[in-house]
Parts: structure tokens; sequence; C-alpha cells
């Protein structure tokens, strides 16, 4: 006894160190909703043809790109027919599977319950009815896309009613149905024996994306920065200790037609110290892409979302830039009017308008080097402002996005619009001649500085209504930024004005 006592500890001794010796799964994330996945499949093969059922995948799995091989290159393993059941069981496919059926369903009036029976004339869906959206496309939220999900139809009493009169209670179902994703394969194996085979395959649910907190202290303009990386994992499966990789970059992929509204839950840290230890995040060039490492497995819970730091940087410099851009042409503002017209009449022709009164923007510019302690490819995402205000106390100041940001680069974000600075623009003179192909016009620009300092305004002017233009005259000095653009810096002194006046000949 007591040697079968022995063996029997050793032998699950013995299968606790295969299960925890088990490879984890890896996952390589992308900021464009969706990860491709790699984990290991023991398989038991016989010489020929085998049946196989692997119920561990995602719900929204690419069935034509998964890849099952020998890792080892010593088998040969070929997927000579699969099938893909991504529908597990859910209210609306029991609804589908019953429909013409009759079933019971549960009514509640206060503290009574009753059962009615109700025939499923309808089993209803989430898809859109109407064609402006397009018919893969579910209908999260209608007010938005316009559409309306299809409701249920049921017979109740002889009358039709649409929607469910109560809570289904569906008959039992048979052993077989799938509780959840199910690939079936048939599979050539070479010769017979146990197989630990390597799965790939593209899935959709999943995406990343980066957050930058910017904290600035009471005064100057020394910054330090906290950069997080937020996983969101919707795919409908749990990673137990994934080894995760993150792939920033503009990856071409073709994206299924639904569209899904995502959820992020972000948070805002603060700055103090340094890392303890290694970075948790690595980063290195990969092919045209830059890819992040997670350095430690984490656990990616279904319908969660997960922050790692992967960025710390502490007094680098930014500066603060004033644009005033009193011809510039909100599209947005016309847009939601529908007046697409009367915008391209803005842009070919300029406005006709006594005075244009708009707010001068604040800029935040800064370089991603070495030399100003980043330098550090930094992934598309958001970066929040904060400064300390007297008390030392965290004040939000604007946000707003940057692209994916090379070494060496210079990043300028828009973070709102200045109080104690005003500008005006009109149009003082027109003149023009079509058939000669010529126009001439003049603008009085005035920016107004009602701060206890001096500040640098950079008055920016956008030139369209012609393939040629010329500055004939300008009381300010300039610089030709590109083919449209013209930038008129300016200096003005405490509770002061400045006037910036030009006149511009076109010519086609």
């Amino acid at each position: 006894m007591r040697t079968i006592a022995r063996f029997l500890l050793l032998l699950v001794s013995a299968l606790a160190c295969v299960g925890q010796n088990a490879p984890a799964p890896a996952l390589t994330i992308y900021n464009q909703d969706f990860a491709v996945v790699r984990q290991q499949v023991r398989l038991d093969l016989k010489a020929g043809v085998n049946t196989v059922r692997f119920d561990d995948t995602t719900a929204q799995l690419e069935p034509d790109s998964v890849v099952l091989r020998d890792p080892s290159g010593k088998r040969a393993l070929q997927i000579l027919e699969q099938n893909y059941q991504a529908d597990p069981v859910s209210q609306q496919s029991l609804l589908e599977l019953f429909a013409g059926k009759t079933i019971d369903f549960q009514v509640t009036h206060g503290d009574k319950i009753d059962v009615v029976q109700g025939r499923i004339m309808r089993p209803g869906s989430g898809m859109p009815r109407y064609p402006r959206v397009p018919q893969s496309q579910p209908c999260y939220q209608p007010a938005q896309t316009g559409c309306a999900p299809e409701e249920p139809l049921i017979e109740v009493g002889g009358k039709l009613q649409f929607g469910l009169p109560g809570r289904p209670l569906f008959p039992a179902l048979p052993q077989d149905t799938n509780l959840k994703p199910v690939v079936d394969w048939i599979l050539q194996a070479d010769r017979g024996g146990p197989l630990d085979a390597e799965l790939s395959y593209v899935t959709g649910g999943m995406t990343w994306e980066a957050d930058y907190n910017v904290i600035a202290p009471t005064g100057g303009d020394m910054l330090d920065l906290v950069g997080w990386i937020t996983v969101e994992n919707r795919t409908g499966k749990t990673f137990e200790n994934a080894r995760i990789k993150l792939m920033a970059g503009d990856v071409s992929k073709i994206q299924p037609g639904a569209v899904y509204d995502r959820v992020v839950a972000r948070s805002m840290a603060g700055v103090a110290g340094g890392f303890a230890g290694g970075p948790p995040v690595t980063e290195k060039a990969f092919d045209e892409y830059h890819l992040y490492t997670l350095q430690r497995p984490a656990t990616l819970r279904d319908r969660e979302t997960k922050q790692v730091e992967f960025v710390r940087a502490a007094g680098f410099r930014a500066k603060r830039i004033y644009v005033y851009d009193g011809g510039r042409i909100d599209p947005s503002r016309f847009q939601q009017q529908g007046n697409w017209e009367y915008m391209r009449m803005q842009r070919d022709f300029g406005t006709s308008g006594p005075e244009q009164t708009t707010k001068i923007m604040v800029m935040q510019e800064f370089k991603n080097s070495e030399q100003n302690h980043l330098d550090i490819p930094l992934p598309k995402g958001r970066l929040r402002f904060y400064r300390r205000d007297d008390d030392g106390a965290l004040q939000f100041i604007g946000e707003n996005t940057i692209d994916h940001t090379p070494r060496d680069e210079t990043v300028r974000v828009y973070t709102g619009n200045a109080f104690d600075l005003a500008g005006s623009r009109r149009r003082t003179n027109f003149r023009s001649d079509q058939q000669q192909g010529w126009v001439d016009e003049s603008f009085e620009i005035k920016v107004r500085n009602h701060k206890k300092e001096p500040v640098d305004i950079t008055v920016t002017e956008h030139f369209y209504r012609g393939s040629g233009w010329d500055i004939t005259s300008s009381s300010t000095k300039y610089d030709k930024k590109d083919s449209h653009t013209a930038e008129f810096p300016v200096t003005i002194p405490p509770d002061g004005e400045q006037t910036v006046i030009y006149s511009v000949h076109y010519s086609w």
C-alpha cells in the first residue's frame, strides 16, 4: 500500500509539473482592434486522418488565419478541413433555434410571477433594418447610427406582439450544444503519437492604446511625463499569464464590416521617483514598426481593461506657443450644418464680412530626444497636461492626441485657447479681374495681450485663391512656411496691442 501511495504521489507531482511547465499563451496586440494569438495545443494523433475538436479559441477568431504546425518541424501536419462555430449559446441564438415553436415566458407582476406561453414567430436580432448602415454592423447605439434593431415577434393568446412578453424559459438542450466557440479539424498526420502543436491565429476584439500624463510645476516649462499602455480584451476568452507584445505603427489590415463601440477606462498617475528595477515595458524596432514587450506575464480576462506603465521621464522641456489663425476654417462647424458649399466658398474666396474675431490657440511643443530626457519612440495616444497650482494641487489644463512619433522628432499639440489674449482680422481691400486672372486683397490683423508680461504670438495666414501668390507689402516680417501658408511673428508688451497689415496679389 505504501508503494502504491508513493507511486500515486509521484504521479500527481509529475502531472503538476507538466501543468506548470506548459507554455503560456503569447499575444501580439495591435492598436487597430486585432491581435495575433499563439498557444500550445496538445494533440494525440494516429497516422492518417484524425478528427479533433478544440474549444479554447476566441469568439472573434478569423478562421482563414489559422496556422497549426509542429514547432519543431519534425512532424508533418495538414488541416484537411476546418469548421468554426463562433455562436455559443445566448438568448438570441436560442430564440433563433426555437423559431416557430412555443415556449414558456416568465412574467413578473410585482411580487407575483406568472408563466405564459408564446410562439416565436420571428426571433429578431441586433442587426439594423435601415440600408444606410452596413448589414454586418450591430445596432449598438441607434441614436448615433440611425438604425433600429429588429424586435422579436411573439404570438401570445392568439395575438401578435413586438418584444418578449417576459423572461424566456427554454427547453433543455442536447449535450453536444456548444457553450463556447469551437473549431473542428480533420487533420492528416504522417505518424501517430502525442504532439505539442503550435496554434496561431488572428482575432478581433483586442486592442491597446497609449495615454500620457504630463505634469508641469507651478511656474516654468520643465515637465514630467508618465506613459500608460491600456490593453482591452473583448475577445470572449481569458488569457492566463500571457506573454504580451504590443505592435505600434500603421499596419495594413482589412477590417471587418462590423463596427464596435469601445469603452476604455483610463486613470491618471502622478510622477514620483524612478523605476524599481528594470522598466516594465521594453521597446525595439521591428520591420517597419515598433514592438513593445511587457516584461512580466499578465492575465487578460475577457471584458477587462488592463494598464501598465511603459515610459517615465523627468525634467524634459516643452515650449508654449501662441498661434492666432484668424482665417482658419473649422470644417466640423459646416459639416454639422451640412453646408459644404458655403465651406467651399470660404476656402476658395475668403469671407466678405467686416471683421473676424477668433481666439488665440495655445500649443505645447517638445522634442522627443535624448537631450530632452525622452528618446523613446512614442506610440500614438492621448496626451494630457496638468499644472500644479499655488497649493501644489494638480489642475487639468488641456489634452490632445499625438501620432506615432519617432526619436528626434518634434511634438506639437493644441491644448486650448488663451483667456487673456485676443485677436481680430478684417479685410480692408479687395479687387479682382477674373478675365485677366488676378486678385488683390489686403488685411488688417490685431492681436492684444492682457497679461502682465510680454508674449510672443505667431499670426498665421493661408493663401488659397490662386496657384500663385505674392505678398506685395507687409508691416511685419514674415516667414513663408509652405506653398499656402505664411507666419508673422510678433511680440506684444503687457497690456499692449500689435497690428499686422499686409497685401497679397494672386495670379493664375
